[in-house]
């Protein structure tokens, strides 16, 4: 009886936390409307942050277009601490219509520009700034931090725990794959992967896909 009595209420229990953890997602997360929304340098109609998000700050350097969804546990981020002033704006620009997967990173520091119908898996990493290690008797934290945009192109997929450093162009229409590492150019109308991500196919006009050895 008691085991019953025990299972029950832990049955209760567990439809009320869910229940309220469904409201909290709906009320909380970020709309164009909202406070937090307007902090935004722009922040396009239909477009939505899910609730929980994690880091985000100087949202005045990051746009946003129409209608994409930035998924939970993501971090933006504009500079290196809240309240910098930036030396461009936007310094993160997302496009419309985009869907930026579950616990990624996009962290902005000179330039990050992501075209529009760009999808990207969970755990993404995205960042336009490295650590420099030219001298070995300081801390890597306190060396030079060199920065170099970042641009992907419009219709891309980037897989599951991609990471893309600075400097890197993808372009229109590219699919990365899971946990490739992304470090130069990938060519439009291609498919990359590994570390660091090499196109291994290619669309041809006229010809079709074709393999790249």
């Amino acid at each position: 009886m008691r085991h019953r009595v025990r299972a029950a209420i832990s049955r209760t229990a567990g439809q009320g936390v869910r229940r309220s953890w469904a409201w909290a997602s709906r009320v909380a997360s970020i709309g164009p409307h909202d406070p937090a929304g307007r902090r935004f340098g722009r922040f396009g109609e239909g477009s939505i942050i899910c609730f929980p998000p994690n880091t985000i700050f100087n949202e005045h350097f990051i746009h946003i277009g129409a209608g994409t969804m930035i998924g939970p546990q993501v971090t933006l981020s504009a500079g290196m601490v809240p309240g910098q002033q930036c030396l461009a704006d936007p310094v993160v620009s997302i496009g419309d219509r985009c869907l930026i997967g579950k616990g990624s990173g996009i962290v902005g520091h000179f330039g990050i520009h992501i075209g529009n119908d760009v999808w990207t898996g969970h755990h993404v990493y995205i960042t336009d700034q490295n650590h420099g290690y030219d001298d070995i008797t300081r801390p890597i934290s306190q060396q030079s931090q060199p920065e170099q945009a970042v641009e992907i192109g419009d219709g891309s997929w980037l897989g599951f725990g991609t990471v893309v450093l600075p400097g890197s162009r993808i372009g229109k229409h590219v699919t990365i794959g899971a946990n490739s590492v992304v470090t130069g150019d990938i060519p439009d109308y291609s498919v990359a992967v590994g570390v660091p991500a090499k196109v291994i196919r290619r669309y041809v006009e006229g010809t079709g896909w074709e393999r790249v050895s």
